[in-house]
């Protein structure tokens, strides 16, 4: 899955070399399809759905992906908490993983009533959501379209702590569509080691999913839908509605994770060894978004993208809400550190 232009040109991600991906290990679980119609198209929803290997404790957990990778992300979560009694499931959104990429108008309001769609099938009444960077941001508009049916919330790392439409220039989606078409593996490689506080070479496989369609046929649909997200994600913002959550919400926030949608803000503070995007394969429009962002102050990065603060912003403007903060994590505790993100979840969402 590609990431949007706009943070590959901002923060000028290496567009050049060849890494040989880790091999991806079988997956725990098998991958099931939920088949409906978006926007009269039809799409197929993937999923997985884990019951508990221990005594049943009557709970479901949703697990909600952010926007680098899909479900499959998961896995030793949805693993843990079956072993707890918890009935886990993972749906991967339109536009991710093993799902239907359509051209559609992307929302989280459509997300989340295609995921309400999902557990009905399922016949899941309750609830409780945990969800991860751009799934928080989904898992707040889920929450607040059923409260009746969320029980417990849980926010991991999530994005959207801000709305960035009042810093971040807005780029058009062709813009963003044609410099997706320009990545390559070593685009997606690089991106996911600024995740993690060490890296290691298992958490490649994410990677490797998520550039899993460059060589396909489906590369430009992938590119598309991706470019479409993200305006999704500029557009739809969920900052100010935090106030009306209603259920018990847990902030996770790895002590040591700062976003790239608030890093990205100017070109002056790209590291040394991410250098610019080659301009000779953009379009003139995409020089006018490079050097657009170069323009911006450099106040901005004082001003905004300070995660660590917008944590405790989100802690204070939802009512009913604990935040515990991993140290020596990024912006995934639940694959960096899972033990205690574990320590943390689990007796939160215990009935």
């Amino acid at each position: 899955m590609l990431r949007r232009a706009t943070f590959i040109v901002i923060l000028g991600l290496l567009a050049c070399g060849v890494c040989a991906p880790a091999e991806a290990p079988a997956p725990l679980y098998p991958v099931k399809f939920f088949d409906f119609f978006a926007e009269e198209q039809p799409v197929r929803l993937a999923y997985r759905d884990v019951h508990p290997t221990a005594k049943p404790n009557g709970e479901t957990v949703l697990l909600f992906h952010g926007e680098d990778f899909s479900g499959s992300c998961w896995e030793k979560t949805a693993q843990r908490l079956a072993s707890d009694g918890f009935r886990v499931v993972v749906p991967d959104q339109l536009g991710f993983g093993a799902s239907t990429r359509p051209n559609i108008h992307y929302s989280f309001h459509q997300m989340a009533e295609n995921t309400y769609r999902l557990l009905s099938y399922l016949n899941v009444r309750e609830v409780e959501v945990v969800g991860h960077s751009m799934g928080g941001m989904l898992a707040v508009r889920f929450t607040l379209l059923y409260p009746a049916t969320v029980r417990k919330l849980v926010l991991e790392d999530p994005i959207g702590l801000e709305d960035y439409r009042t810093f971040l220039p807005y780029v058009p989606l062709e813009n963003e569509m044609h410099i997706n078409m320009h990545a390559n593996y070593d685009t997606f490689l690089e991106r996911h080691k600024t995740f993690y506080v060490t890296w290691k070479p298992e958490y490649e496989v994410y990677a490797k999913e998520e550039a899993q369609l460059l060589d396909t046929g489906d590369f430009p649909q992938a590119a598309l839908s991706t470019a479409i997200v993200f305006e999704m994600i500029y557009q739809q913002p969920v900052v100010y509605e935090l106030p009306e959550i209603q259920a018990p919400t847990l902030l996770v926030i790895g002590a040591e994770d700062r976003p790239v949608v608030g890093a990205m803000i100017g070109l002056a503070e790209r590291p040394a060894n991410m250098p610019g995007k080659d301009a000779s394969t953009m379009m003139p429009q995409d020089n006018n978004i490079v050097h657009t962002a170069g323009k911006m102050p450099g106040e901005y990065t004082k001003l905004f993208g300070q995660y660590q603060e917008l944590a405790q912003k989100a802690h204070e403007a939802i009512k009913n809400s604990t935040l515990v903060r991993i140290p020596n994590a990024g912006h995934i505790p639940h694959i960096e550190t899972p033990e205690q993100f574990n320590q943390a979840v689990i007796p939160f969402l215990q009935p």
